[in-house]
Order: structure tokens, then C-alpha cells, then sequence
């Protein structure tokens, strides 16, 4: 009992002894890891606020819409989108056939952002201006406000600027989204709800989060509490330096639920450069279609683990096609750089500026080879992803019915040939084929009759990977027959 009591004294005289601008967070890392002073034991929130609050702005958005965007008169609303990224259900909001849902209105809307020049710039989230026609209104953390120009919007990284005639401005710090760990503490500010200069707190809960439809963003995915109005603001680590843009939530019910997610500020910034110089983006595209390299394709392929990005089509004249890459083909580096996960490479190729050189590092038939491409531009507007000769055979190995394209469906489709499924059970159905599916090749070699296809199958062993067309997508399905 005595000893109890004195190592309890002896602990409580070292935190006693802690100075209150006590010491870093992690000496071990603080040459790259965000460090802060500790006040009492805990992160001083307070100090950092007074130090960066008054570089976050207040954004309100007044823009007349026409009733059938979207069918519904509240199209574009940034609350409304806001719950619709996740699907959520959004009642009261009226429809087509309200009384007054025919007639233009204005929506208005709010949103946050933040200071990153002197001279007036302002980064805020697309999804907050809607579009360069909006009038925005900022207003400073001094009640000062401000009419704002839309410089520029970027909806596939969901980042806009804007700028007001203002000179002195307090500006934030930018920091490095690369140096953060995961459980570092952050701090959100912003006007959740209209609540203005709101400061909300939590910790990194994991970074480069890929989202569904997400190419371009590797988010910082937080606890810290989101909601409807913090749209566009910072992320502060605790030496008020901006990490990221306070972007969605996933939410089952349009309130914060504890995962929220922020654009790391470095994609931010380079998008602001963008914006700034030529008032659109430019972005590098190869033309191809992918998918990711699942433990089960792997062997298939004669790689030892899942990694890479799996080519399952290459457009007709694209920079893929003219470098020679082929379907099948697994791209695994970038200019030296790694693709671990295959939603890594838009981002990688989207990074780099049309008509510029890269170097891939592909595999094909278990070798390494390296090709150059030439990018070409990517839209703005693209988001990257029976007749007498049927031949029919029933394949009970796989549980496959199948028959062969027909010369109109192969033209249709732009091949030289392959096999409709018409019936899927037992190994083929649990590998994920579907009726209707056309089988192009197994093993990239490509399939023209049932009969091939049944002794490709016998030399294939227990493990291929088939390529298939459905719909207007290309995939490989990976299948095990033990």
C-alpha cells in the first residue's frame, strides 16, 4: 500500500513538473511530425484558435436555379448535396410537381473556407460555390464582408477559388499532409449549420482514404465533428497549419456519425495554382480502363502478390495504346513511383500535365518491361471508368452455358470475336459471372468457340483469370476450380 502511494506521489510530482508550453508531442519525429505545446496535460486548442481563426472565413451563396436541374428545385443546394453524397433520405425538400417547384429560384446556401494569400484568395469547397456563376458573399472573423469573384472550380477534387478586393489579410500557414500520422490530434474550424468560427476537435483517423467515384483525392478521413456549413473549412494539426479542406461525412442520417473526411491541402494547393493561372485544370490521361489486383488474380498473373493496377481495356489511339499497352497488362510503377492499390494511378497520371512524358513499369508474362507514354488531355467532363452461326455447348466443369458472338454482336461490341454466358451455377457462379457476360480470353489469350474455350480451360490448371466484357466495362474474374 505504502509503495502504491508513492509511486502515485512520484507521478503526480514529474506531471507537476511539466511546464505548461511543456514539450513537444514527439521529439522522435520533430523534424516531420506536427508538434504542439501541451497546457495541463491536453493539446492548447485555445492558443490555436487565437493564432489561425481569424484567417477562416464565413461563405453565404445566393444562386437562381431552374426547377428541373436534377428535378428538384433544391438541386445544387449545398446542404442538399451535402446529405445526397451519402444517399441520404432528404424530406421537406419539394419536387417537380410542388406549386412552387416550376418557377427559377435562388437557392442560398453556406459554407466555410480560408485565407491562403494576402491579397484576397480564398480556398472553399466546389460543392459550397456550386458554379461560376453564384454570388458569393465572405465575411471575415472582424464582420467585415466582402462580394467575392469565382476564380475557378474543380468538381473532381472538389475544391474552388475564389478571391475578394481586400489587401492584408490574415493568411493560414500550409502544412504537410505527408508528415501526419495517424492519431494526431486535429482541429476543424468553421459554420456548421450557420454557427460561425465553430471549433471542433478529434484525431487523424486514418489517411489516403479512397471513396467510391473518388480518383483524384487520397482523404484524410478524421473523427473530428462535420457538419452541414464546415463544408470548405481547414484542418488545422496543432501548429496551425492547414493539413486539409473539410470536404464529406458518411452519415446515415445527415449528422455527424463520427467519420468525417478533408482534400489534403497539398492536392488543394495544386489545384489553386491551376485555377489561378488558367482558370481550369489540366490533367494527364492514359486511356485505360482498370480494375484492382485481387489476392485470387494474382497467381493467375505469376505475380507472388496483389499489387499494381490491372489494365482490363486500352482505348482505341490513346497514349496507352500508342506506348503499347495491352490488356492485361499491371502497371506497377509510375516514374519510379509505386502502385500499390490500383485507384492510384489516375491520381498518379492525373498529377502530370498533358502532353508529358512518363515512364510505367508494367508486367506481362511474369517479366518486368518499362514503356514510355506520351499523355494526352483529359476532358472536363470525363469522370474516369442468335443467328445461324450460334454455337451453343453446355460446360459442366465451370457451369457455364455458352455461345459464340454472332458477327453483329462482335462489331457491336468492337471485337473480333468471344462467348455470351447464358447459363451460370456451381465454380463460374461463385467467381462472380453473370448471364450475359461475354467472354473475350482466358489468361489473355484470346476465345473464339466453346470448343476452344473447353481445352484452354483443361491446359489452364486450377487457377485463370478470364477476361470479360459487361456492359460497356471490361473486367478480369479470377477463377479457382479447387
Amino acid at each position: 500500500m505504502k509503495k502504491n502511494f508513492i509511486i502515485a506521489a512520484l507521478a503526480l510530482g514529474l506531471a507537476a513538473c511539466l511546464p505548461e508550453d511543456g514539450p513537444v508531442l514527439s521529439s522522435a519525429h520533430a523534424d516531420n511530425a506536427p508538434s504542439a505545446a501541451i497546457r495541463h496535460g491536453l493539446p492548447d486548442f485555445a492558443s490555436l484558435v487565437e493564432k489561425v481563426g481569424s484567417a477562416v472565413v464565413n461563405i453565404s451563396v445566393d444562386q437562381t436555379i431552374q426547377a428541373e436541374e436534377e428535378g428538384n428545385p433544391f438541386a445544387g443546394d449545398p446542404f442538399f448535396d451535402f446529405l445526397r453524397r451519402f444517399g441520404v433520405p432528404t424530406p421537406g425538400f419539394p419536387h417537380p410537381g410542388h406549386p412552387n417547384g416550376g418557377a427559377p429560384r435562388v437557392r442560398q446556401g453556406i459554407g466555410s473556407g480560408f485565407i491562403v494569400s494576402s491579397d484576397g484568395y480564398v480556398l472553399t469547397n466546389a460543392h459550397v460555390v456550386g458554379d461560376n456563376k453564384a454570388e458569393v458573399t465572405v465575411k471575415l472573423s472582424d464582420k467585415r464582408e466582402f462580394k467575392a469573384k469565382v476564380i475557378g472550380i474543380d468538381r473532381r477534387t472538389d475544391v474552388a477559388v475564389i478571391k475578394i478586393e481586400a489587401k492584408n489579410l490574415p493568411v493560414v500557414a500550409i502544412g504537410n499532409p505527408e508528415s501526419t500520422r495517424v492519431g494526431e490530434w486535429v482541429a476543424a474550424i468553421g459554420s456548421p449549420f450557420g454557427f460561425e468560427h465553430s471549433v471542433t476537435a478529434g484525431i487523424i483517423s486514418a489517411k489516403a482514404r479512397r471513396l467510391p467515384d473518388e480518383n483524384y483525392v487520397p482523404f484524410i478521413q478524421t473523427d473530428v465533428a462535420i457538419n452541414p456549413g464546415n463544408s470548405g473549412g481547414p484542418l488545422f494539426d496543432l501548429n496551425g497549419r492547414v493539413i486539409g479542406i473539410n470536404s464529406q461525412i458518411y452519415s446515415r442520417s445527415g449528422g455527424f456519425m463520427g467519420i468525417s473526411f478533408a482534400i489534403p491541402i497539398d492536392v488543394a494547393m495544386k489545384v489553386r495554382d491551376q485555377l489561378v493561372q488558367h482558370g481550369r485544370v489540366q490533367r494527364g490521361r492514359l486511356g485505360v480502363y482498370i480494375q484492382s489486383m485481387s489476392p485470387e488474380l494474382a497467381p493467375s498473373f505469376g505475380l507472388d502478390a496483389p499489387r499494381g493496377a490491372l489494365v482490363a481495356q486500352v482505348e482505341p489511339d490513346s497514349s496507352a495504346a500508342r506506348a503499347g499497352v495491352k490488356p492485361g497488362d499491371i502497371v506497377l510503377k509510375v516514374d519510379g513511383k509505386d502502385v500499390d492499390e490500383s485507384n492510384e494511378l489516375p491520381r498518379l497520371v492525373g498529377d502530370r500535365l498533358p502532353g508529358s512524358k512518363i515512364k510505367l513499369e508494367i508486367w506481362r508474362d511474369g517479366k518486368r518491361r518499362e514503356v514510355t507514354a506520351v499523355l494526352d488531355e483529359l476532358p472536363q467532363e470525363e469522370t474516369e471508368q442468335g443467328s445461324a452461326s450460334q454455337e451453343k455447348n453446355s460446360y459442366d466443369k465451370l457451369g457455364l452455358g455458352l455461345r459464340s458472338l454472332n458477327p453483329r454482336e462482335a462489331a457491336q461490341l468492337g471485337v473480333a470475336g468471344g462467348l455470351v454466358v447464358e447459363a451460370v451455377s456451381g465454380q463460374a457462379a461463385r467467381a462472380g459471372l453473370r448471364g450475359g457476360d461475354v467472354i473475350l480470353s482466358l489468361n489473355n489469350q484470346p476465345v473464339a468457340s466453346a470448343a476452344q474455350f473447353r481445352q484452354m480451360v483443361e491446359k489452364a490448371g486450377k487457377r485463370f483469370a478470364l477476361l470479360i466484357q459487361r456492359g460497356n466495362a471490361r473486367l478480369f474474374v479470377p477463377v479457382r476450380l479447387d
